[in-house]
């Protein structure tokens, strides 16, 4: 017979796991509830306003008065070509180191995983030069003050991370699928197109949602290479309503917070299906 559990464990765990949820959670309340006060301060006599206090004005605000749908949309930009473009390169790469052996393989995957100990700020000064040639040598288009030039950031930044994650995913699948596709007559390109690819489906879901979220949050990097209002992305927008000198907008910084989650809470429940298996698979070999 199985043996009952415990009562008081039982209760423990649940406490646990609910002080938990609460913490993960009361957040986003406080800022939808910041969103929906009338004012601009975030302290007030009651944590939550009551329902009188209640106001959609800071959103109507934010759409009608504020360059906000502007800074969306530079974001996405860049999120989207940032991961579009790493998604082909690292799927490439990560293939590649897995499959092949070739003349400094090793040193390679070393190097990459090396990079990943630097942290990005220590390459501001060198990406800031970088783009300012780029934008000489191109007419603006991959410079400073460029979206495109911005997504090359983000690309560069994300490739030796990813490159790991597919390599490692890809040394699960098993060989013997290339291997009868290959019998078969399939040339290099047709078994990986058509045999490999689909099958890393998981392990690219993860990368492009990780290509997406950085830059979509990153405020570093777009503070320092953009600037006109116009290019700013979502997070240098927003840093203007808390950072004027005699007045702070907390407020509308709120709505622009719970107006701007939506595009990765949609990305996220879209791929969510292929995140675990795609970040678990990479650790298991067979």
């Amino acid at each position: 017979m199985p043996t009952r559990p415990n009562p008081f464990r039982l209760a423990l765990t649940h406490l646990v796991l609910l002080a938990c949820a609460a913490l993960t959670v009361m957040p986003v309340v406080l800022v939808l509830a910041a969103s929906l006060r009338k004012g601009s301060t975030l302290i007030s006599t009651r944590l939550f306003p009551s329902f009188d206090e209640l106001s959609l004005a800071k959103y109507q605000e934010l759409l009608t008065q504020t360059p906000f749908l502007t800074w969306l949309l530079n974001t996405v930009i860049v999120s989207v070509v940032a991961s579009l473009i790493a998604l082909v390169v690292t799927a490439l790469a990560g293939y590649a180191f897995s499959r092949f052996r070739f003349l400094g393989r090793k040193n390679g995957l070393m190097t990459m995983m090396l990079l990943q100990m630097f942290p990005a700020a220590m390459a501001m000064v060198a990406v800031f030069r970088l783009l300012q040639y780029l934008g000489a040598a191109t007419g603006g288009i991959l410079g400073l003050n460029s979206l495109l030039g911005l997504s090359l950031v983000y690309i560069g930044a994300g490739i030796p991370f990813n490159t790991w994650m597919i390599k490692g995913y890809v040394d699960a699948l098993p060989r013997e699928l290339e291997e009868s596709a290959t019998i078969d007559g399939a040339t290099p390109t047709q078994t990986f197109l058509q045999v490999v690819l689909p099958l890393m489906g998981p392990i690219l879901a993860v990368v492009a949602i990780f290509n997406f979220i950085a830059p979509y949050s990153d405020f570093i990097f777009p503070s320092v290479v953009m600037f006109e209002e116009s290019k700013y992305t979502l997070a240098v927008g927003m840093q203007s309503f808390i950072s004027g000198n005699f007045s702070t907008n907390w407020t509308l910084f709120a709505a622009a917070s719970i107006l701007g989650a939506i595009p990765i809470l949609v990305l996220f429940f879209a791929l969510q299906r292929f995140l675990v298996e795609g970040l678990t698979r990479g650790a298991l070999k067979g």
